[in-house]
């Protein structure tokens, strides 16, 4: 016979069945009959107090994009719920597999504009996968159980759950929900062995073929499978930010990063190439530069699992919807055991223009004050590659992507295409969390660091061991490059007046060094990593240092300034 519990322990119990053992959450009036019932499951939810409803949901993307499991936050209603959105948002965008708990007032009071009442499920229901309210009590394990079915398969995504306080405190005979079929929700479609024989005629045809690697790869868990096809038939690959631990650094047909601010070759060969493959990549604005001219030479082949994904920016030649560790080696299992090496050379001296022009001078300056990309590929040395890189938003993301380095899966951990300054931090802490046996460094910029600095709190409640690596060059630097680029040096509001950084963090007890002459870079990295717990550890950089190459915004994709 079933068990009377109530709404809110019915809550603790289907979380735990769904295998959840860390909560990132904030408490608050309407969600407190949760919190009542967590109280007496410490031992089995570890619950992390954010400082703001915003980090919360951050912490859950930094957990759930590591450990490949799907991250969970707990608010209150009204202004928690709301400032959950841009977390929300961001999650949907970048494909992160979070469930959101929201308290909500009682259905009784429901449209009456009661205290902290909000619509949460109308203002969440455009960007996140699915929202929805729990009514009763008798509704909460079937709710969770979707919640998470929804929000871990096919692409992932997130869920919002709005639970009103009368579901919270209602008494219901618990039964566990394990749903794995929604009628109206396919997230898996079976393989079209057309297309299948289609692509793989193409490769075997294929003369000058590229791939052009994203994060789906990881999240389909293809890592593996993708290595094999690409190196049977010796194609050469780009990857995209989100993409860039899909596969290691240094294969030797890793060609580098697509887009914007992203290598020269990669983005100079997908206009001069014959076949483009895309496997888990949305073909965003960043990566294809003006589509007027984006690889018109060549037929395309793209792999996803999102049907919206095809032809919504680029016109494919053949759309193979599925789940790519299926499909991709479907196809690799009919394509030749093929040489490209003339092809694979051509890239070679833009490889080389770009390292004598700009790599060289950003990871090995001789004077001057700190650069970003120096202490970026410092510190990706010291840690052997191994680390897991956080970001938050602007040059200090760029630079970070651009020089720090891979050799395992779920390593990077970065807001791609919201964009959402302020995410570094709680992200970070989300990620000592998922992946708590590895190093986790989180780069951020003086201006990202202030949007969430108030998470300093969590690290020091809970000993989170976030390697903060601050890049201090006193602006908005990503905005105030552009305004040096295409405003005539117009630094209209992006210089920034700043706090003394290292004295805050001492303030929360964290261990904190700056550093400002070049000769004292090496020792700093290794204190901060040989310290146990968290460290700060703040460069002076200088404050007009830029990212290049660049690919100017409405230019062709092959157009990219190295200077």
């Amino acid at each position: 016979m079933a068990e009377k519990i109530t709404g809110a322990e019915a809550l603790m119990r289907a979380l735990e069945h769904e295998g959840v053992t860390t909560l990132f959450g904030y408490p608050g009036g309407a969600i407190m009959p949760t919190y009542d019932a967590l109280y007496d499951h410490k031992q089995t939810l570890n619950h992390v107090l954010v400082r703001h409803e915003q980090g919360a949901v951050h912490a859950a993307q930094g957990y759930a994009r590591v450990s490949g499991e799907v991250g969970c936050a707990i608010v209150t209603s009204g202004p928690g719920a709301t400032n959950t959105i841009t977390g929300v948002a961001d999650a949907m965008i970048d494909s992160t597999p979070i469930v959101v708990i929201c308290g909500q007032v009682g259905v009784a009071m429901l449209g009456t504009d009661a205290f902290q009442e909000v619509d949460v499920v109308g203002v969440t229901q455009p960007v996140s996968k699915w929202s929805y309210q729990i009514r009763r009590a008798e509704d909460v394990a079937w709710a969770v159980s979707r919640a998470f079915f929804i929000a871990k398969n096919g692409r992932p995504g997130p869920v919002v759950l709005d639970f009103a306080k009368n579901a919270q405190t209602g008494m219901v005979d618990y039964e566990p929900a394990n749903i794995d079929f929604i009628r109206s929700y396919d997230p898996y479609p079976k393989i079209n062995q057309e297309a299948i024989n289609h692509a793989a005629q193409m490769i075997n045809n294929s003369v000058k073929p590229f791939a052009l690697i994203g994060q789906g790869v990881e999240l389909g868990n293809a890592c593996n499978e993708v290595k094999a096809f690409l190196e049977k038939a010796q194609i050469p690959f780009g990857t995209t930010f989100l993409g860039l631990s899909a596969l290691p650094s240094d294969h030797p047909l890793n060609m580098g990063i697509l887009g914007m601010h992203g290598n020269l070759g990669p983005n100079v060969m997908t206009n001069q190439c014959d076949l483009l493959i895309a496997i888990g990549m949305r073909f965003d604005d960043r990566v294809t530069g003006n589509l007027a001219t984006y690889a018109k030479q060549a037929k395309i082949i793209h792999f996803d699992i999102d049907a919206a994904e095809f032809n919504k920016n680029v016109k494919v030649d053949i759309a193979i919807h599925a789940n790519c560790k299926e499909s991709v080696p479907a196809v690799a299992a009919l394509i030749d055991e093929t040489q490209h090496d003339s092809w694979i050379s051509s890239f070679k001296p833009y490889a080389e223009k770009e390292y004598s022009k700009v790599i060289s001078h950003a990871i090995h300056p001789t004077e001057g004050a700190l650069l970003m990309g120096e202490v970026v590929n410092k510190i990706t040395e010291a840690t052997h590659n191994q680390a897991i890189m956080v970001t938050d938003v602007g040059q200090n993301q760029l630079f970070a992507c651009r020089y720090f380095k891979f050799s395992q899966p779920r390593s990077v951990v970065t807001s791609g295409g919201m964009g959402t300054m302020g995410f570094g931090l709680p992200a970070a802490i989300g990620a000592t969390y998922g992946a708590p046996n590895r190093t986790v460094c989180m780069f951020c910029g003086d201006g990202g660091l202030q949007m969430t600095i108030q998470e300093l709190g969590t690290i020091m409640e809970h000993g989170a061991p976030v390697k903060i690596i601050l890049l201090n060059n006193n602006y908005l630097g990503n905005v105030r490059q552009w305004q040096e680029m295409f405003f005539n040096h117009r630094y209209s509001f992006t210089p920034m007046s700043n706090p003394n950084y290292e004295l805050i963090a001492k303030g929360y007890n964290i261990p904190a060094r700056t550093v400002v002459d070049r000769a004292d870079l090496n020792d700093a990295i290794a204190e901060m990593l040989s310290t146990d717990g968290p460290f700060l550890l703040q460069c002076a950089i200088k404050e007009e240092d830029n990212v290049f190459p660049m690919t100017p915004p409405g230019a062709n994709v092959d157009e990219m300034l190295l200077s």
